[in-house]
C-alpha cells in the first residue's frame, strides 16, 4: 500500500470486515517483498500507535492489535512480549489458548530447543511465534485450515521479527523469527504429510465441539467465505468418521492418527483437551492408539460464550454418555450438557476442565506400521483398534505382532505356501532361540510344528502305534478314551498286532514313572517333569537311561518349563541338550502357551535329532492335521523374532552337530499303516536350498485376499474384551449351510470346529473304525483323505467311477458298491468335486442320498472345495434328504470366503454321531480370533457386501479363465483333460507320455513313464509339483491346482508347454 496514509487505510477498513482483510493483504504483500518490508513494518507501527489496543478497534475497523505479555517466563530468548493482530474471521486468543501455552511452559526448555515443530490450528499464529521466540526451535510450521488465519499469522510474524523501525530482531543464534517460523494453509497435518516433513513435536489447540449445523461444515473453505463461517472453524468441527465423533473429539482423533504418520519415533505430541467428555474418554482416545499420556497441566476455564453446545445436548439425548460442565469457575460438582445449556441460556456462566496432554508413542516404529496399514484402505478398523494395555508386558508382546501382521497383510496379496510341518521362518526362529539363549545347536530340520501339544502326542502314537504306552497323568486328558480303557497289556512284543493302543497313566513324578517303566516295559513313554526335578539334569538322564535300556521311545514334555523371555530360566533338560546330542530313542515336545495376551493360543513343536523321526513326524502332521494355523505361527514367530532381533548373530555360536542317521526301527518302528502311507502317498514337496517350486499340488488359493477379508483378520487381533457372542460361530454356520446348501439343522445337531477340514475328516474316520464301519471313497477322491484313512487303519472300499461320467458317482455305481459292504460310510465331495472340479447338481445329489438311504449308509458330504462354481449351482438338500438318513456336512471356510491360508474347518454333525465324536479328544480347536474373523467374513457373504461379492466374482472369473487356458495348453501338449466346472483344480491324463520312454534330466538316460514316477519326472523337468494318478485314485489322471499367484501361473503354463520335449526319440 505504497503512498497510503494511516487515515486512508483505516477508512477502508471501516467499510467492512472483507475490506479490512483486503487492506491487510496489501500490507502483507509489501512485507513479503524485501524491498518494501521495512517501510511496511514501520506503517504497522504507526497504525498501532494510532488505534492502540482498544477493544472497540475490532468493532470499528474490523481488526485489533494487542500485546501478549511473556515476561514472566524464562527461556532461551528473553523476549518480553509479542505484538499480535486479529480479525473477526479468525480465532481470538483467549483462556483456551493461554492455558495451552501455560501447559507448554511446564515442559523443560530442551523439549523444544532445536526441534522441528508443527502447531495445528495456529489461529493468528501467536503460539507458534511464542514457541520460536522462547525456545529457539529449528523450525515451527504453523498450520490452519482457515486461509485468512494463515495470512494474518504471516503479518504477525513480520510484526515480531522486525522492530518498530523495520529492522530485523536477532536472537542469540543470530537468527530472526523469519528463519524459524512458517505458516501454511493445511487441513491438520496435510501440508507436512504432502511435503514429507518429519516432525519432532506436534502441538495442537483445535476445536472439540461438533457444529450444531453439520451442513455448514460441508462448504468449501475459501478465502472469500463469510466471516461467520471462517470464524466457526475455530469453535466447531465436523464429523470425521471416528468413534470419538460422538464426544466431539473426532478432529483430535484424526490429528493424532495423522501425527503418528509424520512424527519421529521419539517425538512428542501436545494437545489441549477440554474436559467436557470426561477425563477417561479423553485419555482413552490416545491410549487406544498406542500413545502414552501424561497430564501436565489442568485447570478450569469458562466456556466461550459464542460456542453453541447444543450438539452435546443432542449426543446426551441419544446415548447414555454424560458430558462434564461446572457452574462457574468455583463449582466442583459436574453437571451434564443439558443442564449446562439451560443454565447458560438463563445467563449463568458455565466452565469445563481443560487439560494439556503430553503424548508419546509406545513402541513408535510398530505403531507407525499399524497406522500406515490402516490408512491404506482399512480405516473402518480404526474404531475397533485398542492398543491400551495396563500391563507393559502385554503391550510389548501384542503391538509388535500387530505390526508384523499389518506388514504381511499390506505387502502380500496372498498367504504364501508353507510346509505343513511348520513354516520355514518359524522353525528357523525356534532353532535360533535355542542356539542363542540355550546354546543348543539344533537346526530347523530338527523341528516339527504341530497345532498343539495334545495333537503332537496323539500323532506320535498314531505314527508308532505302540501296544503299550505309559503317559504322565497330566498329559492323558486329550487322548482317545479307548486307549485309556483297554487292558490289552499282556503281549507288548513288536511282532504283535498294532491295531490297539493301550495307555497306562503314571503319576507326575519321575521315580514312580521309572518304576512303572521297569515293570511294564512299554514301547512308548510320554512324560513331563515336576518343577523340582527339572532344576538339574539327573531326572532326565535317569529317564533316558531306563528307556534306552528296555528299548522304548521317550517323548519328554517341557512345555511347563519353557519360557519366552530375554532372560529365560534354564533347566536340566536344556542344559543337557546344550552339551549332548539327543539320543535316537528320545524326542522333546514343547507346547507354546506362555504368551501374555492369549492364554488359549497354542502351537507346539517336537525336536528330534534323528532324520528319520523328524521326516516321519513331518509327514504325520500333514496326513492327520493338514497344517498348523499360519497366523498362530506368525504370533509366536513374532515373539521369537523380538527376542532375537537385538542379539548379535552367533557371537558365541555353539558347535554344529549332525543329525543321527540311526534307523528308527531299531527300537519300535513305525506302524505298518504309517510305513505304507508315508512311503507311497504323495505328500507335499518342500523346497531345498534356493530352489523355488511351483505348487500345483496343494488345496490352497494363492489369489489375492480381498481387502474386506484382510480387515476381518486384522480386526480379530486388534480388538480387546471380545464378547462370547462375537466369537460364537454356530449361528453363522447354521445360516451358511442353510443358505448355500439347504442343509437342515436341529437343536440336537452337533457343531465342531478345527483349523481345517482335514482334522475333522480324520475324526470321522476314527468314528467309522470304532463302529466297525467301512469307509467308501469314490475313485477320484482327494488323495489326502485316502492317505489319512489308510494311516488311521480304517476299512476302506474304493468305489469305481467312470470317465464317461466325469468320474462322478452315479446311483448305479454306488448301488453296485454298497451291495457288498457292511456298515457303509459314504464320503461325497460336492457340490464341487475335488480333485476333478466337476459339480454335482441337486438332482444328482438327491439320487446318491436316496441310494445311501436304501442301504442304511451314513453319509459325509464334504463341501470344503466348493463355493467357487463357475456357473450358478443351487443346492437345496432338505428337499432330497431322507429323514432316516444320517448325514454330516463337512466344510472349510477358506476357498469360499477367499481367505487363503486362514481356515476354519467346520463339521455339522448328525445327532447319531454326536456322542461318539466327543469321545475323541485331541482336536485342535481354532482360536477365538479365527472364529471372530470367520464370523465377520460370513456376515459379508450373508449381507452381500458389494466389495466382497465383487472379489468373489472376480476370483471365479479368473479361475474359469485359467481352467480354459490350462486345458488348452495341456491338450496341445498331449494330455487328455476333463474340464472343470468349479473350484481350483482339474485332472488330466498324459496320454502322449504314459508307458513311453522319457528323458531323465541331467543325462541319466530314459525311464518308462507311469503313475508311480509321473510326479517325480514332471517335477525334475519343470519345477512344478502335481499329483499323479496314485493320488487322484483315477489311474493315469494327474491333478493340477491353478489358483496360483499370477507370475507363478505363467511360469507353470510355460513349463507345462515345454514338458513335451522329454519324449525320447
Amino acid at each position: 500500500m505504497a503512498g497510503v496514509s494511516v487515515d486512508d487505510f483505516l477508512n477502508r477498513c471501516q467499510e467492512s470486515g472483507d475490506a479490512a482483510y483486503g487492506a491487510l493483504r496489501s500490507v502483507l504483500e509489501r512485507l513479503e517483498d524485501p524491498n518494501t518490508r521495512s517501510k511496511a513494518r514501520i506503517f504497522l507501527s504507526d497504525l498501532y500507535k494510532r488505534v492502540g489496543s482498544s477493544d472497540t478497534c475490532l468493532q470499528t475497523y474490523h481488526f485489533h492489535i494487542q500485546d501478549i505479555v511473556l515476561d514472566q517466563y524464562e527461556g532461551f530468548q528473553s523476549r518480553k512480549k509479542l505484538t499480535m493482530m486479529v480479525i473477526p474471521s479468525i480465532f481470538v486468543p483467549e483462556d483456551w489458548s493461554f492455558t495451552f501455552y501455560e501447559g507448554l511452559n511446564r515442559h523443560p526448555d530442551t523439549v523444544f530447543k532445536d526441534k522441528t515443530i508443527s502447531e495445528l490450528g495456529c489461529g493468528n499464529g501467536w503460539i507458534s511465534i511464542a514457541i520460536a521466540a522462547k525456545w529457539l526451535p529449528s523450525k515451527v510450521y504453523g498450520l490452519d485450515i482457515n486461509p485468512r488465519a494463515v495470512k494474518i499469522s504471516w503479518i504477525n510474524l513480520y510484526l515480531n521479527a522486525l522492530d518498530d523501525n523495520g529492522l530485523p530482531v536477532y536472537d542469540d543464534e543470530k537468527k530472526t523469527l523469519l528463519d524459524r517460523v512458517e505458516f501454511y494453509e493445511s487441513d491438520l497435518l496435510s501440508y507436512c504429510r504432502d511435503n514429507k516433513i518429519q516432525l519432532e513435536r506436534i502441538v495442537g489447540c483445535i476445536p472439540q465441539i461438533l457444529n450444531p449445523n453439520p451442513e455448514a461444515m460441508s462448504k468449501m473453505i475459501e478465502e472469500n467465505a463469510s466471516e461467520e463461517f471462517l470464524h466457526s472453524l475455530s469453535n466447531y468441527c465436523a464429523l470425521q468418521g471416528f468413534v470419538e465423533d460422538q464426544f466431539g473429539l473426532g478432529l483430535i482423533a484424526r490429528a493424532v492418527e495423522e501425527g503418528i504418520s509424520v512424527i519421529k519415533p521419539a517425538g512428542i505430541m501436545i494437545f489441549n483437551m477440554g474436559g467436557r467428555p470426561g477425563q477417561g474418554v479423553c485419555r482413552r482416545l490416545f491410549e487406544r492408539r498406542g500413545v502414552r499420556v501424561t497430564q501436565i497441566w489442568q485447570t478450569k476455564i469458562l466456556q466461550a460464550a459464542d460456542t453453541d453446545i447444543s450438539a452435546l445436548v443432542e449426543i446426551e439425548r441419544s446415548s447414555p454418555h454424560r458430558f462434564e460442565f461446572f457452574m462457574g469457575l468455583s463449582g466442583d460438582q459436574p453437571i451434564c450438557a443439558r443442564t449446562a445449556w439451560a443454565y447458560g441460556k438463563a445467563g449463568g456462566r458455565i466452565s469445563h476442565a481443560l487439560s494439556v496432554y503430553s503424548c508419546q508413542l509406545r513402541q513408535p516404529n510398530q505403531v507407525k506400521i499399524i497406522f500406515d496399514f490402516l490408512k491404506n484402505g482399512f480405516q473402518e478398523i480404526s474404531s475397533s483398534l485398542d492398543l491400551s494395555f495396563e500391563d507393559e508386558a502385554v503391550a510389548d508382546e501384542k503391538i509388535p505382532f500387530l505390526a508384523y501382521l499389518a506388514s504381511v497383510l499390506k505387502n502380500s496379496s496372498y498367504f504364501p505356501f508353507e510346509p505343513p510341518a511348520g513354516s520355514k521362518r518359524f522353525c528357523s526362529l525356534i532353532a535360533g532361540f535355542m542356539r542363542t539363549y540355550h546354546r543348543i545347536p539344533i537346526k530347523q530340520d530338527n523341528i516339527v510344528v504341530f497345532p498343539s501339544r495334545a495333537v503332537a502326542i496323539e500323532s506320535a502314537f498314531r505314527l508308532f502305534s505302540p501296544r503299550l504306552a505309559i503317559v504322565d497323568e497330566y498329559l492323558t486328558r486329550q487322548l482317545p478314551r479307548t486307549w485309556l480303557t483297554s487292558l490289552a497289556i499282556q503281549d507288548t512284543s513288536m511282532e504283535a498286532s498294532d491295531d490297539q493302543v493301550t495307555v497306562i497313566e503314571s503319576p507326575h513324578q519321575s521315580d514312580l514313572m521309572i518304576e512303572l517303566i521297569k515293570k511294564l516295559k512299554p514301547q512308548v513313554v510320554v512324560t513331563g517333569l515336576a518343577q523340582f526335578e527339572v532344576i538339574t539334569s539327573s531326572s532326565f538322564l535317569h529317564l533316558l537311561d531306563v528307556t534306552k535300556e528296555i528299548g522304548c521311545r521317550l517323548f519328554l514334555d517341557i512345555s511347563d518349563h519353557f519360557e519366552l523371555s530375554s532372560l529365560p530360566a534354564s533347566n536340566g533338560v536344556l542344559k543337557y541338550l546344550a552339551q549332548n546330542q539327543l539320543p535316537s530313542h528320545a524326542a522333546i515336545i514343547c507346547g507354546l502357551v506362555k504368551n501374555k495376551v492369549y492364554s488359549d493360543l497354542e502351537v507346539a513343536f517336537v525336536i528330534s535329532e534323528v532324520d528319520d523321526i523328524s521326516k516321519a513326524l513331518s509327514k504325520t502332521v500333514e496326513v492327520l492335521e493338514g497344517h498348523t494355523a499360519i497366523i498362530s505361527q506368525y504370533y509366536y514367530g513374532c515373539l521369537f523374532h523380538e527376542l532375537l532381533a537385538f542379539q548379535l548373530a552367533d557371537r558365541h555360536a555353539p558347535a554344529e552337530r549332525e543329525s543321527e542317521k540311526t534307523k528308527s526301527e531299531e527300537i519300535i518302528g513305525f506302524s505298518s499303516s504309517a510305513v505304507s502311507v508315508l512311503k507311497d502317498s504323495e505328500l507335499s514337496v518342500t523346497e531345498s536350498g534356493d530352489t523355488s517350486l511351483i505348487h500345483m499340488d496343494v488345496d490352497q488359493s494363492f489369489l489375492p485376499v480381498p481387502r474386506s477379508v484382510k480387515a476381518a483378520i486384522f480386526e480379530s487381533f486388534v480388538r480387546q474384551n471380545v464378547s462370547e457372542a462375537e466369537v460364537d460361530v454356530n449361528p453363522s454356520i447354521k445360516q451358511f449351510v442353510t443358505s448355500n446348501y439347504g442343509f437342515p439343522t436341529k437343536s440336537s445337531t452337533g457343531f465342531v470346529y478345527a483349523d481345517g477340514s482335514q482334522a475333522l475328516f480324520n475324526k470321522l474316520v476314527v468314528c467309522c473304525a470304532q463302529e466297525g464301519g467301512t469307509l467308501c471313497l469314490p475313485a477320484g477322491t482327494n488323495g489326502k483323505y485316502v492317505a489319512a484313512a489308510k494311516f488311521l487303519k480304517a476299512n476302506v472300499v474304493n468305489i469305481p467311477t467312470e470317465s464317461s461320467d466325469g468320474f462322478k458317482l452315479t446311483g448305479t455305481t454306488l448301488t453296485k458298491a454298497l451291495e457288498s459292504v457292511k456298515k457303509p460310510w459314504v464320503c461325497i465331495s460336492g457340490p464341487t468335486v475335488s480333485p476333478t472340479g466337476l459339480v454335482y447338481s441337486n438332482e444328482e445329489m438327491g439320487v446318491l442320498l436316496s441310494t445311501c438311504a436304501k442301504f442304511g449308509a451314513k453319509v459325509i458330504i464334504d463341501t470344503s472345495f466348493s463355493g467357487l462354481e463357475y456357473s450358478s449351482t443351487t443346492w437345496d438338500l432338505k428337499k432330497v434328504l431322507d429323514a432316516s438318513l444320517s448325514v454330516s456336512l463337512l466344510g472349510c471356510l477358506s476357498l469360499n470366503v477367499l481367505s487363503g491360508a486362514m481356515k476354519l474347518g467346520f463339521l455339522v454333525l448328525d445327532e447319531s454321531l454326536v456322542d461318539a465324536f466327543h469321545t475323541l479328544p485331541g482336536l485342535s480347536k481354532p482360536h477365538s480370533t479365527v472364529k471372530y474373523a470367520a464370523k465377520k467374513m460370513l456376515a459379508l457373504k450373508e449381507e452381500k457386501a458389494s466389495d466382497f461379492l465383487d472379489a468373489v466374482s472376480e476370483t471365479i472369473k479368473t479361475l474359469e479363465g485359467r481352467s480354459k487356458r490350462l486345458k488348452e495348453v495341456l491338450e496341445k501338449s498331449g494330455w487328455e483333460v476333463i474340464e472343470p466346472a468349479g473350484g481350483i483344480s482339474m485332472v488330466a491324463k498324459p496320454k502322449a507320455y504314459l508307458n513311453k520312454s522319457v528323458k531323465v534330466k541331467q543325462g541319466e538316460g530314459e525311464v518308462e513313464l507311469k503313475d508311480s514316477n509321473m510326479r517325480d519326472v514332471f517335477l525334475s523337468h519343470t519345477g512344478v509339483c502335481l499329483n499323479s494318478g496314485s493320488w487322484t485314485g483315477i489311474p493315469g489322471y494327474c491333478r493340477f491346482t491353478f489358483a496360483l499367484e499370477d507370475s507363478e501361473f505363467e511360469k507353470a503354463i510355460e513349463s507345462i508347454a515345454q514338458f513335451k520335449s522329454v519324449l525320447g526319440n
